[in-house]
């Protein structure tokens, strides 16, 4: 049985290869047979999911609290030591010095991803604007959303910190934070289809043992994720999900 294991396509370029050499470790150390999708949008993850072609996915938080409560993904893991933070940039030279410096009418580049669109809706509020107030700009990628920041052409940015962190060093040189998240509690998670179930023990054993030797952290560290990932239960989930819902309202 060919599982398809699908990746969030929100990681950084950089990290590509890292999704691959998991993919083939894991169907070595677990017996089973993935198929790697990486979607380049969340238009086209939304086209593989409303297909029912994923059985693993790799899910940003706000996906995964529709695919575990609406379409029945179970959680069993998550990066260790590893919360999605998002950071509000502008250009390096702009005048704007503070996120109560934004007006109404101000132009934001973001990428289509909900959950960090939620979370830099919420540290705009000292500015007393909200979504309706923006100009959103929709991009393909953070680095598209830095290079409309450097040039001016949009007043601030959301980025996820890990890929703002991961921005060529010129990149960051050209832009300068305003306001990061300190929220801790969400993170990215890797969920199972219901019909996968049996083979998910295994699975999640590879998953969760790659720190313990050196071939499975030198894919950790192509992954970016040098601390691995750790179990995670219903329970801690559900909190998560609460927390985006919280952001929501």
């Amino acid at each position: 049985m060919i599982v398809n294991f699908l990746i969030a396509p929100d990681f950084s370029p950089e990290h590509f290869a890292g999704w691959h050499m998991l993919n083939t470790a894991l169907q070595k150390r677990s017996g089973m047979q993935l198929h790697l999708l990486t979607p380049t949008s969340a238009a086209e993850q939304a086209d593989l999911l409303a297909q029912d072609k994923a059985d693993i996915v790799y899910a940003n938080p706000f996906d995964a609290a529709h695919m575990v409560r609406t379409l029945g993904y179970v959680p069993f893991a998550r990066p260790a030591q590893r919360s999605d933070e998002m950071v509000i940039a502008c250009a390096a030279a702009s005048p704007v010095q503070k996120v109560e410096d934004l007006k109404p009418g101000c132009r934001i580049a973001v990428t289509d991803n909900q959950d960090i669109k939620l979370i830099g809706q919420r540290l705009l509020e000292p500015a007393d604007i909200g979504p309706a107030d923006i100009a959103w700009v929709i991009v393909d990628s953070y680095q598209a959303a830095a290079r409309m920041a450097i040039k001016q052409e949009v007043d601030a940015a959301f980025f996820l910190a890990d890929s703002f962190a991961s921005l060529s060093r010129m990149t960051r040189s050209q832009i300068r934070p305003l306001v990061e998240s300190a929220i801790h509690d969400i993170s990215h998670v890797v969920l199972a289809h219901p019909r996968v179930a049996a083979q998910l023990p295994a699975l999640s054993a590879a998953l969760l043992a790659l720190h313990s030797d050196a071939a499975g952290q030198l894919v950790l560290d192509a992954l970016g994720m040098s601390d691995g990932f750790e179990a995670i239960t219903q329970e801690d989930a559900e909190f998560m999900i609460d927390l985006m819902d919280a952001l929501l309202d």
